[in-house]
């Protein structure tokens, strides 16, 4: 019983100190959530410019650009990755990679070879692990991502993009990431950056007021050549910023879950040391009143 009880005791303490350990990562998300918040809605105005900017060219103007005309036959795409560098979030990063999966299998199934470009610890260990070849790797500063790097990464990916398919280059890029949705909710999602998608579209005016005319100076093809890349960077940076609140919310999710199992256990092995140490009392009792008869018995 006495052994009984000290195994107790020693998971109880165990169960505290993972307790002290989760709670602390869980104030720490919860604390850094906030600011990866405000970052991505700082990002919103200028994405949404790029975006407009992006939309009347393409909108009110006939030109025939690489990054927005469709290939006639595509033979090879790209998908990059965005996971984290750190675990202790759930199934954040596995979420990406079996929808990354999906996409591969996917775009196989139409004959293309794809390649990919990983962001993040995770995904660059998944794929060492079975031994799979990428075309790149970004590991560190996922849960709070650099301007520097999405601009690194959308320069990587367009200038593949530009490649012939002969000389190794890509006909279409893919990004999968988690959306944030909510401190409980974080979806994965799958864009096409290229060729360009523009689904947000112009903004209609308002009751009397007259439709914005477009000069674009010095021509329709030079203001693509410039915006496209700006608006590439905006889309990537922006997955690493929803990425990015999507681990602090995932890992904050995660941390007060292993709090909570940890309680559990707290109370659960309380509850069976204090029922093994009162069996080892009633023992200790039966064998005193045990001993006591006995005596008794032998006076008579």
């Amino acid at each position: 019983m006495a052994a009984q009880v000290r195994v107790y005791r020693q998971r109880i303490k165990s169960a505290k100190t993972t307790k002290k350990v989760t709670r602390a990562m869980e104030l720490i998300s919860a604390s850094r959530i906030q600011k990866a918040q405000a970052r991505m809605a700082a990002s919103g105005p200028y994405s949404r410019a790029v975006t407009r900017a992006v939309s009347a060219v393409a909108t009110f103007s006939n030109v025939d650009h690489v990054l927005t005309t469709e290939p006639e036959s595509s033979t090879r795409a790209a998908v990059v990755l965005f996971t984290s560098d750190r675990g202790l979030n759930g199934a954040f990063s596995t979420n990406v990679l079996k929808q990354g999966e999906e996409l591969a299998s996917l775009l196989r199934s139409e004959g293309k070879e794809v390649v990919f470009y990983l962001v993040g610890r995770k995904s660059v260990g998944y794929f060492a692990f079975r031994e799979r070849p990428s075309e790149r790797q970004w590991i560190g500063g996922t849960d709070q991502p650099e301007f520097s790097t999405a601009k690194e990464i959308g320069d990587a990916v367009v200038s593949k993009f530009l490649q012939d398919t002969a000389e190794g280059g890509v006909d279409e890029i893919h990004i999968v990431f988690n959306r944030f949705v909510s401190l409980a909710t974080q979806e994965p999602q799958v864009v096409r950056l290229l060729p360009l998608e523009v689904v947000e579209g112009v903004e209609e005016p308002s009751d009397g007021e007259p439709l914005p005319l477009y000069e674009f100076e010095p021509d329709a093809d030079a203001v693509l050549d410039a915006l496209l890349p700006v608006y590439i960077e905006s889309r990537i940076f922006n997955a690493m910023l929803q990425s990015a609140a999507s681990e602090h919310a995932a890992r904050q999710k995660a941390m007060k879950s292993a709090s909570d199992n940890a309680d559990s256990l707290i109370n659960e092995f309380t509850r069976l040391a204090n029922n093994a140490r009162q069996a080892e009392i009633t023992q200790q009792i039966s064998e005193i009143v045990g001993g006591a008869d006995a005596l008794s018995s032998k006076k008579k």
